[in-house]
């Protein structure tokens, strides 16, 4: 369905997307491999294509290349996107039953007001968020850096969370963007690595 949508889209595709979502959430790889190839295939033939995603999206995104960004497009990092979503030609919009994948089953929208309220909703995030490019790669993200710290501690998450004010839900989601960031599976590993990388 996805496919074919793109595919017919002729001038502007809005997306929410944070293919890490789809990691965790156990799709199949060869489905990943499609998604990534229609996202840049949709970058050659669309003149406007706007993504936000995530940072741990990006972070996930060096192995799945489905930031079409990367090929031409254009891009917005925010901290957590609200849903899943893509908009074509604002004429209509699909979003996943589940708000999360696509491939969980998703809803198809033509209806003119729901389709601008969700164009709305991409706006607003697209004028707050920041430019992927801007982003050094060698530089640990400002608001990981104390997640760093707890973590080089060996504080606990709800002690580490307590000191930082966040929810615990929020601390666990950002160990997890830090994980990706760096590319390790456990927090002992991404230790190692921030300290390869001058980040401790």
């Amino acid at each position: 369905m996805i496919a074919r949508l793109t595919a017919a889209t002729q001038q502007e595709l809005l997306t929410f997307d944070d293919p890490s979502g789809c990691i965790s959430q156990g799709v199949p790889e060869r489905m990943l491999m499609h998604v990534a190839n229609c996202v840049n295939e949709a970058v050659t033939q669309i003149p406007d294509v706007c993504q936000i995603t995530s940072p741990q999206g990006l972070a996930s995104d060096t192995d799945l290349g489905t930031i079409g960004w990367r090929n031409g497009g254009q891009a917005r990092l925010i901290e957590q996107i609200p849903l899943r979503l893509g908009v074509f030609d604002r004429a209509t919009a699909v979003i996943p039953l589940d708000l999360e994948v696509f491939y969980n089953g998703m809803l198809v929208i033509r209806d003119p007001a729901v389709v601008n309220a969700l164009i709305g909703v991409h706006r607003t995030s697209w004028a707050s968020g920041d430019d992927p490019t801007d982003r050094d790669p060698q530089k640990i993200p400002p608001h990981l850096a104390p997640i760093l710290a707890c973590m080089y501690e060996g504080l606990s998450d709800q002690t580490a969370a307590a000191r930082l004010r966040l929810s615990p839900r929020t601390y666990t989601r950002r160990v997890s963007e830090l994980l990706a960031l760096l590319g390790t599976a456990s927090r002992f590993q991404a230790g190692a690595t921030a300290a390869h990388r001058g980040w401790i």
